[in-house]
């Protein structure tokens, strides 16, 4: 592959587990940071021919694998841009930090992502797995999408509609050839101390629910119809069920979480078990929130 002209902006042999949020993962044999559109682009153009090429933003919830020498992996975090548009809307950047649109929001009064705060994830991530938390999803107050094109070689405006949004999905899933760029984002007049009440209170829980101290993809599965995948896990005697180093958490059985030197081959083994176990006595099929990410 041709890097001339990326030398600023591409690693060789670059440590996974040094950005995920698991704190796992081998080296890749190409990361990418662009840092503008452009840039990203070109890189897109660049490595098209590449069978394990993956967009990752804050690796919140991704799994990279241990053994990862064949991938190829653009990095969105420098891509992080935030702006406010119009009197009630916020346009951000793929790789800007939910947390940080959040935080514009409500220094703008503008009430409808406070359910963002404390997100670890980027806008690009977020958009492309509609994510969520205390009854708040990003399809709630996406206005558009500005997205490239790869099989046309074009920039695009999809509406939210148009992202085809549902739980934990989004059209992006479906057509790979199609990269977040940004998006816009519709909010409404909000009190700033009501929008900083809300933001606190959702940060507060997930500090007395979650287990923040650890490593960990955040929610490990994706919410069963009718239940609660933490709930099922506890039901079945797993709460602090190791395999290596990777354990369900203590404190919330939904979270996977590193002890320290886990691998990524244990977060998978402890996935299958916990999925056999929930079935086997509930029937229910959990289905994985994180992105396992495969070395093809």
């Amino acid at each position: 592959m041709n890097l001339r002209g990326l030398e600023h902006i591409v690693k060789e042999n670059f440590l996974l587990s040094s950005v995920s949020s698991m704190k796992t993962g081998g080296r890749a044999e190409l990361a990418f940071f662009p840092g503008n559109e452009d840039e990203f682009v070109e890189i897109l153009v660049r490595t098209s021919g590449h069978k394990a090429r993956y967009i990752i933003g804050n690796a919140s919830n991704v799994l990279f694998p241990d053994d990862a020498s064949g991938l190829c992996i653009i990095f969105t975090s420098a891509m992080n841009k935030t702006l406010k548009k119009e009197s009630l809307c916020i346009y951000a950047e793929c790789g800007a930090m939910l947390t940080a649109v959040s935080v514009l929001a409500k220094e703008a009064s503008l009430s409808g992502l406070e359910f963002a705060y404390g997100i670890p994830g980027t806008v690009g991530g977020g958009i492309y797995m509609n994510a969520g938390a205390y009854g708040g999803e990003l399809s709630q107050v996406v206005k558009n999408i500005r997205a490239y094109d790869s099989a046309n070689d074009r920039f695009i405006l999809l509406s939210g509609d148009e992202c085809k949004f549902s739980y934990r999905h989004s059209i992006f899933m479906e057509k790979p050839e199609l990269a977040v760029m940004g998006a816009e984002f519709a909010l409404k007049v909000g009190e700033r101390e009501d929008i900083e009440a809300l933001c606190r209170k959702n940060m507060q829980s997930r500090r007395e629910k979650q287990p923040l101290e650890y490593p960990s993809c955040g929610s490990a599965f994706k919410r069963p119809e009718g239940n609660f995948a933490g709930k099922l896990i506890e039901d079945c005697g797993l709460k602090g069920f190791c395999i290596g180093k990777a354990a369900v958490s203590e404190k919330h059985a939904g979270f996977i979480i590193n002890l320290g030197g886990a691998t990524s081959a244990d977060v998978k083994a402890l996935i299958l078990v916990i999925k056999n176990r929930v079935y086997n006595k509930f029937g229910v099929e959990l289905q994985p929130e994180i992105q396992i990410i495969e070395n093809k």
